[in-house]
This record gives structure tokens, sequence and C-alpha cells, in this order.
């Protein structure tokens, strides 16, 4: 397959986005919020969800979403300072402002835990930056009761 390379600059694109990072994991340590840039970056292994469930085994690659226009970041639940920690990212998500198009894009987490990007915008890059590797593992999300 090739590499994904992908831009989101509305809600349906951010949904597409979301939908192939779901299940990604990565370390506290490889996120970072370039303050002079405005940028957010965060690099995990994300679950290759798109390549089909006939497979009988699966694959993760590296890649590196990009979040711009960010204005500040908060999170809730999560030690920023605990670099070796690992997330798991369910979902991202847009909470639009009162003034469009601002808003908030947060990167929920496994166990409640948030990561809030304040925007001027939405504008979003995910990009594979490295070789996939096999993973018998697909991620599963029991229903809760």
């Amino acid at each position: 397959m090739d590499s994904l390379k992908l831009i989101a600059l509305d809600e349906a694109d951010l949904a597409v986005v979301s939908a192939c990072l779901q299940d990604a994991v990565f370390k506290t340590g490889n996120t970072a919020f370039l303050s002079k840039n405005n940028t957010f970056t965060l690099e995990a292994n994300r679950f290759v969800w798109e390549e089909g469930k006939e497979k009988k085994t699966f694959e993760r690659r590296r890649a590196l979403l990009a979040v711009k226009q960010v204005g500040s970041v908060k999170s809730l639940g999560v030690n920023l300072k605990d670099t070796d920690a690992v997330q798991s990212l369910l979902a991202l998500r847009f909470l639009p402002a009162d003034e469009a198009p601002a808003g908030a894009i947060e990167l929920v987490l496994s166990g409640g835990a948030v990561i809030r990007l304040n925007v001027t915008c939405i504008e979003v890059q995910l990009a594979d930056i490295g070789g996939g590797w096999e993973t018998k593992f697909k991620p599963r999300h029991p229903l809760g009761g």
C-alpha cells in the first residue's frame, strides 16, 4: 500500500483523519507544541484500518500528525512531563467556537484523557513517515453494559 498523506481543512476532512488515527499509540514525549510556529505535532504508530478486514495479519505504520493554527494546548488526564507514558488515541473531534472558523480540536485518548488544541481554524496534516510492520493484534473495543 502507498503511504498515507491527508490534509483536513474542515470537520468532514477531520473525520477522515480521525478514522485513520483510531487506535494509534504514542508516547507523551512524541508530542510537541511549537508556539513560535503555532503547530502541534504528534508522532504515533497508527493501525492501518484502510487495508480491509480480510487479512489474517494486520499492520501499523509510523505517522506524523501536524495541527497548525494552534494558539494553546491543554490536557486533562495526561501528565505531559511523563514522556515515556504510552497513550492510545481514540478519535479527533472539533468543537466550534462562537466565532467560526475558530474552535478546539480534541485528541480523545483512552481512559478519559484529552489533549485540547485551541485553533483559529482547522488545518491538519497526517502523513506516514515510515514503512509498516506486521502485527497479529487488531484493536478491539468491547461494548459497555
